[in-house]
């Protein structure tokens, strides 16, 4: 996987994230939820990167 891919990885789980953040949290645990989901697919593709 080459960089550029990756980082338009990273910007498409950051613009979905984003997006389910504005419409779907309602509460302050939801708005947990939805970053913490943002950092493990964020983590998730650094670990295909390291792979």
């Amino acid at each position: 996987m080459s960089l550029t891919e990756t980082i338009r990885r990273i910007g498409i789980v950051a613009a979905a994230a984003s997006l389910f953040g504005v419409a779907g949290c309602n509460t302050v645990e939801g708005v947990g939820e939805d970053i913490e989901a943002a950092g493990d697919a964020i983590e998730d593709g650094a670990d295909d990167r390291r792979q």
